[in-house]
C-alpha cells in the first residue's frame, strides 16, 4: 500500500482485559509474563459445572465516568456497553481528537462485538419463566450487537458511517479493517474501531465445553489456572474463556498531519478470507491465503515481517493449522511468534482488538511480550517468544485472527 495520504494510522488505543483495567498496568504485567487466568466467580455453579476457570475483568464501577452512574448501569445491564465506552473514552483522550460538530460527520464507528448482550436476554428469559415478569424496557436494546456502536456514537457525538462487523473471534480485527477501508475510500477521516465481549455466562461457557473447545483437565489432574492456556504447546487442551474490550482510533494520515496529531504505527495492509469448509475447524488453504493477502496489500515480502502476533487459542487443531500456514507463508524463516491468549485467555471477538493493541504497544516500545506456559510441540518447530519478553525493533508485525464459521482476518502493522 505504501504511505498514501489515505492510509490509516493509529492515533490512540485502550484495552481492558484479564490482566487489568488500566492498559499501562496490563502491558507491564504482560511483559513480566503474568497470567490473568483464575477461578470462575461470575455466577454460582454446582459441582457438575464443566468449567471452573476464566479470565475475568476487574470491576470498573468506581471510576468517574457518566456512563458508570448507577442509573445508567441499571438500564444498560450488559457489561459490554460500559467497557466499550470506557475504552473508547480513553482511546480518544490518548488520540488528541476533540469531536466537534464540524468534524463529527467525518468520524465513522465500527466498534462491535461477537456475542453482544446475550446475557441480558438470558436473564430476562429466566425472570419471565421463574417469576412471570415481563422483560424490562432496555432488555432488547441491551441484546442488539449494533447498539455497541450506537452507544459509542451517542457518547462521542460521531455521526459518520456506522456498522457492526460481526465475525466471531476475528471481530476486533475486521472492525479495524472496515474502519481502514472507510478511510481509504474517503468515506471518513477518523474511525472508532474495536470490539468488546463478556462471555462469562453459564449457557455460553457450558456450550463451549460441550463443543470440546474449552480447557479440560484429565481425570485426577490438577493444573493451576494460570497454566491452563498454553498455545502451541504439546499439552494444549482448549481455550480459557475470558472477558475484555479494546478500542483503536484510526485516522487518515493526512488528517493526522493537518491537525498535528502524532502517530507511530499504521495499518499497512490486511486480508480477509472465508474458509467455506467447517463451522469451527480452520482450513489451511484459506488461512494461508489470508496471511498472503495481507502481506501483498502491504506491499512487502514475508522477509520484511519482524514478528507475528498469533491467534493461537490453545486448541490442538487450531494452533497446528496456524503453524502450518505460517510455514507455507514464511518457509523455514518464520519470524518470532507470540501468543497473548496464554496470559489473557480468549475474549472472543474482543481478543483480536486487545491483541492488536498489545502488538502496537510492542512496536512502540521495541518489545514482544512472551508466550507463557510454553512446552514445545515436536510437530511445530519455530521461534516462539517464550517465558520472557524479548527486545526487538519491529518494522512490520503480522496480526492473525480466525473466527468460527471460517472468518479469517489478518492485519499488517507498520512502524512509522
Amino acid at each position: 500500500m505504501g504511505l498514501s495520504h489515505r492510509q490509516a494510522v493509529i492515533l490512540g488505543y485502550d484495552a481492558v482485559c484479564a490482566l487489568g483495567t488500566r492498559f499501562p498496568d496490563a502491558w507491564q504485567k504482560a511483559l513480566k509474563g503474568e497470567s490473568g487466568i483464575g477461578p470462575l466467580t461470575r455466577f454460582p455453579m454446582d459441582a457438575g459445572f464443566p468449567v471452573r476457570i476464566a479470565g475475568e475483568v476487574d470491576c470498573i464501577d468506581d471510576l468517574d465516568y457518566p456512563f458508570l452512574k448507577p442509573r445508567e448501569r441499571a438500564k444498560w445491564t450488559s457489561p459490554i456497553f460500559k467497557h466499550a465506552m470506557l475504552t473508547t473514552s480513553r482511546a480518544l483522550e490518548r488520540s488528541g481528537i476533540e469531536i466537534t460538530p464540524d468534524i463529527a460527520p467525518r468520524i465513522a464507528i465500527t466498534y462491535s462485538s461477537a456475542l453482544g448482550g446475550v446475557d441480558a436476554v438470558l436473564a430476562a428469559d429466566r425472570r419471565l419463566v421463574r417469576e412471570n415478569l415481563l422483560p424490562k424496557p432496555f432488555t432488547n436494546p441491551n441484546a442488539c450487537i449494533n447498539m455497541v456502536g450506537g452507544k459509542v456514537s451517542i457518547l462521542t457525538g460521531a455521526t459518520g458511517p456506522i456498522t457492526a462487523t460481526i465475525s466471531a473471534c476475528a471481530t476486533g480485527a475486521t472492525s479495524m479493517i472496515i474502519g481502514a477501508m472507510f478511510i481509504e475510500q474517503g468515506l471518513c477521516d477518523v474511525a472508532i474501531c474495536g470490539a468488546v465481549d463478556f462471555a462469562l455466562v453459564p449457557a455460553i461457557i457450558a456450550g463451549f465445553s460441550t463443543m470440546n473447545g474449552t480447557f479440560y483437565p484429565k481425570p485426577g489432574e490438577n493444573v493451576p489456572a494460570r497454566a491452563a492456556s498454553c498455545p502451541f504447546s504439546r499439552n494444549r487442551r482448549g481455550f480459557v474463556v475470558s472477558e475484555g474490550a479494546g478500542a483503536v482510533i484510526l485516522a487518515a494520515r493526512e488528517f493526522a498531519r493537518t491537525w498535528g496529531l502524532t502517530y507511530q504505527v499504521a495499518l499497512a495492509g490486511w486480508g480477509m478470507t472465508s474458509d467455506a469448509h467447517h463451522v469451527v475447524a480452520p482450513h489451511l488453504p484459506t488461512v494461508t491465503r489470508c496471511m498472503e493477502l495481507s502481506l501483498a496489500h502491504a506491499g512487502i515480502d514475508p522477509e520484511a515481517v519482524s514478528s507475528v502476533n498469533a491467534h493461537a487459542t490453545s486448541t490442538q487443531v487450531g494452533d497446528k493449522v496456524e503453524y502450518d500456514a505460517l510455514c507455507a507463508v514464511f518457509g523455514k524463516k518464520i519470524p518470532p511468534v507470540t501468543a497473548n491468549k496464554s496470559m489473557i485467555g480468549h475474549a472472543m471477538g474482543a481478543s483480536s482488538a486487545i491483541e492488536t493493541i498489545f502488538a502496537v504497544q510492542g512496536m512502540v516500545d521495541g518489545q514482544i511480550p512472551p508466550t507463557i506456559n510454553y512446552a514445545p510441540d515436536p510437530d511445530m518447530r519455530f521461534d516462539c517468544v517464550a517465558d520472557h519478553a524479548r527486545r526487538l525493533d519491529q518494522s512490520y508485525v503480522l496480526k492473525n485472527a480466525f473466527g468460527f464459521g471460517g472468518c479469517n482476518a489478518c492485519i499488517v502493522l507498520q512502524n512509522c
